[in-house]
This record gives C-alpha cells, sequence and structure tokens, in this order.
C-alpha cells in the first residue's frame, strides 16, 4: 500500500530537536497502554529522559503542554519512523490493532534497525502463555512480529501481556441492556490481567532494563471463568443473567436476532477466541508480573467486582 506523506514533519524534527537522545519513547502515548505507561515515567523519570510517540501529529500540543517531548511515529510511514526513532535507546513498541498490523510491524523493525535503537521492548499477546505454538488467529502476527525481532539482530525484549481485565465484557459479549440469558459456546479459564498494572510494570521492566533477547509473560496470579463473571455481574448489579452454553453452530446463528445488529462476523471473531481458550490459551499464569510491581497484581475475580461496584452499567472503552 502506498505510504501517506508527512509533510514538513522531517524537516521540523530537524530543525528543533538537534538530534536530541531520547533514552524511552513510549510509541501508542494516547492508547490505553501507552497512556498508562507514560503515566508511570511522567511520576518517577526526568522529563528529559523519555519522549511520547503518536500516529497523529496533531497531538503534539496534547504532551508539549505538559512539558513531554512529542515525536511523531507513524507505523504506516517509513519516513515517519526513521525520523520519529531517531537518537532512541528504548523504544517501546506498542503492537498496532490495524487491519495490514504485520506490514507495520515489519516497518517499525527495519526502523529501529536503520536508526540504532538500542532496546525494542514489544507489546505481545498472552495466548500460549510461554509458547510459540497458538493457532489463535489474533496471535499470528506477534508471532511473526516476535521472529522478525529475532532475525533484526536488535536487542529486544518481547512482553507477552494478559488480556485486559476491563475486556471482559467484550469476551462475554455483555452489555448493561442484556437480561435473561448470555450465550457462549465455551467456558474456559482466562488470567485475565488489570491493564494499569501491565502499563506499571512495562515502564518498570524497561526502567530496570535487562531481559536482553528474552520473551516474558506478564499476567494475573489467577483465573476466572465466564460463568464465575456472570455470578459477579448479578452479585453487585443486582442482575439475573444466566450463562447458557450453546453449540458453535447456534453461537454462530445469534447475529440474526442481535438486537444491536452485530454482524455475523463479530460472532465468527468470538467464537475462535473462546475456541482458544477452551484449549488453555490464556489459562497460563507467571509470577513475574508481580515481581516487577513489588505487590500482588489484582485478581481478576477482585477487578471485575471493583468495576462493576464502580458501575454496574460498565462496558469497555477502547
Amino acid at each position: 500500500m502506498p505510504e501517506p506523506q508527512i509533510s514538513d514533519e522531517h524537516t521540523w524534527f530537524l530543525n528543533n530537536t538537534n538530534k536530541m537522545t531520547v533514552k524511552y519513547l513510549v510509541t501508542g502515548a494516547t492508547g490505553g497502554l501507552g497512556r498508562e505507561v507514560l503515566k508511570y515515567f511522567t511520576a518517577n523519570v526526568p522529563r528529559s529522559e523519555f519522549a511520547a510517540a503518536s500516529s497523529n501529529a496533531a497531538n503534539r500540543s496534547t504532551f508539549e503542554d505538559r512539558g513531554i517531548t512529542f515525536r511523531h511515529v507513524d507505523y504506516n510511514n517509513s519516513q515517519s519512523l526513521e525520523t520519529g526513532l531517531c537518537d532512541v535507546q528504548n523504544l517501546l513498541f506498542i503492537s498496532s490493532s490495524g487491519l495490514c498490523r504485520g506490514e507495520q510491524h515489519a516497518k517499525v523493525i527495519e526502523a529501529a534497525r536503520k536508526t540504532g535503537v538500542k532496546h525494542i521492548w514489544y507489546t505481545s499477546l498472552a495466548f500460549g502463555g510461554l509458547q510459540d505454538t497458538s493457532n489463535a488467529p489474533v496471535m499470528q502476527d506477534h508471532l511473526h512480529t516476535e521472529k522478525l525481532l529475532k532475525e533484526s539482530g536488535l536487542t529486544y525484549t518481547s512482553i507477552r501481556e494478559g488480556v485486559y481485565a476491563e475486556c471482559f465484557t467484550i469476551f462475554l459479549d455483555w452489555y448493561p441492556e442484556r437480561s435473561g440469558t448470555v450465550k457462549l459456546p465455551a467456558d474456559g479459564e482466562v488470567a485475565y490481567t488489570s491493564r494499569a498494572e501491565l502499563g506499571e510494570a512495562t515502564a518498570r521492566i524497561m526502567i530496570r532494563g535487562g531481559y536482553e533477547n528474552q520473551t516474558v509473560l506478564f499476567t494475573a496470579q489467577e483465573t476466572i471463568t465466564a460463568r464465575e463473571i456472570v455470578d459477579t455481574i448479578n452479585d453487585t448489579s443486582g442482575r439475573n443473567i444466566k450463562l447458557e452454553l450453546v453449540s458453535r453452530e447456534d453461537y454462530l446463528n445469534e447475529w440474526i436476532s442481535d438486537p444491536r445488529g452485530k454482524p455475523k462476523e463479530h460472532f465468527e471473531m468470538l467464537a475462535t477466541v473462546w475456541d482458544e481458550i477452551v484449549q488453555g490459551e490464556l489459562r497460563t499464569t507467571h509470577p513475574l508480573l508481580r515481581e516487577i510491581l513489588g505487590r500482588e497484581p489484582t485478581k481478576p475475580g477482585d477487578f471485575v467486582r471493583k468495576l462493576l461496584e464502580d458501575d454496574r452499567d460498565y462496558v469497555f472503552a477502547y
């Protein structure tokens, strides 16, 4: 696909940064995980040592007004990448959610190689734990990116991060207006993990350093099932929701009567995720998150309960 133009960004950079070395560059700084990482850096690291990056150049003032250096980094644009990654020591490479994620990630790695980034910290997913055998479609681009990192000659750390606990409503396809029965094609254990704690731990491990050319796993210490979450929804909100496990075929036909008008592809995607959960793809827990945080991570059940106690109509907001 053709690369978009970035107007005068390259010229602006050369005229205004004087090739200032950045110890830590946080990409995706306006996203959920990036905001949490940046929050920790802002509270614990001198502003002269880190910078925020976004694919939207218009976000510059959002950070510079707070005294945070900004760099425009567009995963779709090689020039933007080579400009934005210049003189970066530690790059937090937050994975893309775009449809062309594989191509985007390859461009980031190539730009990091050209510009001499010292250490890439890549945010991967926890499907399959520390094994490289996951068949989850959502994991394939991550496995490919990890392969590219290994072959690049760059120093890297791939951080496989547990599924956000905030996302439980997506996995259950539950929304506040729903009453009666939640239908799923399967149930299984998931080590849902707080996004805020993942962000803090990601910042901490970058500051701590080490873990060169390794894949590490950040997860909560416990798991929870969909049935247990439904019980929590009922306990905290006074609802009387029931979980019904149906055949995969019946689940895929739910789109026909879905009151939100969700397409069949929505149910196909969720069915595929539950296929992997049943195989134990998100069941693995690991003590590293506890070690890096210096405290016990929030248990999935406690996290979900707190979300619903604060807002009985909670839904995940991207």
